[in-house]
């Protein structure tokens, strides 16, 4: 069966410090994760709920097996924990 490319994987969830770092890794390697700021995102509808620098990344299940060293090697590197 084929796997279905559309499906994303939640990879880090912190500050947006950190998520820009681990962003800039995967980039390199060719992975654009999606990035969540939901605090962003109410403040920019109107709304003020949400945590203060909050961010989920997302990558495609596809890309998972590609992306786990250097996800789990960054946090490591950082001082976060998976």
């Amino acid at each position: 069966m084929k796997e279905d490319s559309r499906q994303t994987v939640l990879i880090y969830t912190g500050t947006s410090l950190i998520a820009k770092g681990l962003v800039y890794r995967l980039n390199e390697i060719g992975i654009t994760p999606i990035e969540k700021n939901d605090m962003v995102s109410a403040l920019r509808s109107g709304f003020a709920i949400g945590l203060n620098d909050q961010v989920r990344l997302f990558i495609r299940q596809d890309e998972l097996n590609r992306a786990q060293n250097i996800i789990e090697q960054y946090l490591e590197e950082v001082g976060e924990e998976e």
